[in-house]
């Protein structure tokens, strides 16, 4: 999940960082107390297009009152929470999702703290529930998981096309010290994998920097947590230190994060007042656009790759995209995830919420970032049966001859 976080006009969730550490919920919906009255009164809010009615709606809500055999023990509550869960799914968004009161409750809690889970990224691609990275040191990546794996079953059982994220992640979350079984689909092996992996408290892990013997600065940026824009300040001081022209930034693997954070950290590479991203709401809405804020920026004479892959989502296509397209660095590396949609995070009632997409980021060119993720300057895989990192290696070569 990425927390995108705007302070004009309230929290803002990028995902895929809200599946961080696969511990969210099943989706439902509340409404008010009286069901039916509630129900109707939020459909005569609206204007209603030509043709649509609840009629069918009430019909059939009367015919289980009416013909149901176990009519006497079902909830009003849950055949409401079933039908607007109905309602967000038909949107065909893996992205949006309706919280009952527990579910909200425990999102609220798992996006401000510490958590236990599996510590993974997960996305939907072609429909598929498809790993974006298993976070670093994590129970996920040392039980082998790795980016673009594609889960087929949980427990041995299959998942259920078109469920939301939300919901399929519920049958992996669990408390501490418990396992699940993950039947994976790998890209190159003849068989599907069935990895099990122990539930562990996930502390996700923030930056590292290292100032190599050839002169090259590395940033490993793991995600754009409330933390990273200071921690990301104190690594570039570190770098001008060292009076080095050459700096890589590590993005693979990370998820994303916070907006503000995504800015802030673009903004020390280009101008003040250009622009990061575009959040496009669609028609008939103004964007709304996010412009570099800081006065100073690093030597123009720095040269900058930064690394990406498939597991590089949200707020990491948001600082890639702005640096290429200001010609400020070059992407090495693999075709981003493409997770570009916004969600914003909706009160219902006073312990309720709607989580729903609102928008979508364009860069700085009006390129979506979700359509195709962004393609690398330079398109090399890291070499699966070598132990050296042949991305890494690539843009030192770059940075040491230029080509």
């Amino acid at each position: 999940m990425s927390f995108m976080e705007d302070k004009k006009q309230g929290p803002k969730l990028s995902f895929p960082m809200l599946v961080i550490a696969a511990v969210f919920f099943i989706g439902g919906a509340f409404l008010g107390t009286s069901y039916k009255s509630s129900l109707y009164g939020f459909y005569q809010s609206s204007t209603p297009k030509e043709g649509v009615s609840l009629d069918e709606f009430w019909t059939v809500w009367n015919k289980i009152d009416e013909k149901y055999i176990g009519k006497d023990q079902a909830d009003d509550k849950e055949r409401v929470y079933g039908a607007i869960e109905g309602l967000v799914n038909s949107l065909g968004d893996p992205y949006s999702e309706f919280f009952p009161p527990e579910q909200s409750k425990e999102f609220m809690e798992a996006i401000d703290g510490e958590f236990s889970g599996l510590g993974m990224e997960v996305g939907k691609r072609d429909g598929l529930l498809t790993i974006i990275a298993p976070l670093k040191d994590s129970p996920a990546e040392k039980a082998g998981i790795k980016t673009g794996d594609i889960i087929l079953k949980i427990d041995g059982k299959n998942l259920e096309q078109g469920t939301s994220i939300d919901k399929t992640i519920s049958k992996i979350r669990g408390p501490k010290g418990t396992s699940v079984t993950l039947t994976i689909y790998r890209e190159g092996e003849k068989d599907t994998l069935d990895i099990t992996i122990v539930r562990d408290t996930i502390i996700v892990p923030t930056i590292k920097g290292d100032f190599r013997k050839d002169g090259i600065y590395v940033i490993s940026l793991y995600n754009f947590n409330a933390q990273s824009k200071r921690l990301f300040e104190k690594e570039i001081i570190a770098f001008t230190k060292t009076k080095s022209k050459k700096l890589i930034i590590d993005l693979r693997g990370n998820p994303g994060g916070y907006l503000d954070t995504a800015v802030d950290v673009a903004g020390w590479f280009i101008p003040e007042g250009s622009v990061v991203v575009n959040e496009d709401f669609g028609k008939n809405i103004e964007s709304v656009i996010y412009r570099s804020k800081r006065t100073t920026q690093i030597n123009k004479n720095v040269k900058i790759v930064i690394l990406i892959d498939g597991g590089s989502a949200s707020a990491s296509e948001i600082v890639a995209g702005a640096l290429k397209e200001h010609n400020r660095a070059i992407l090495v590396g693999e075709q981003t995830f493409g997770k570009g949609s916004v969600q914003e995070l909706i009160p219902i009632s006073k312990d309720t919420s709607l989580k729903i997409t609102v928008a979508k980021w364009l860069t700085p060119n009006g390129n979506s970032i979700s359509e195709e993720g962004l393609e690398p300057n330079i398109k090399i895989s890291k070499d699966k049966e070598s132990k050296d990192d042949t991305v890494l290696d690539r843009a030192v070569i770059l940075l040491n001859t230029g080509k």
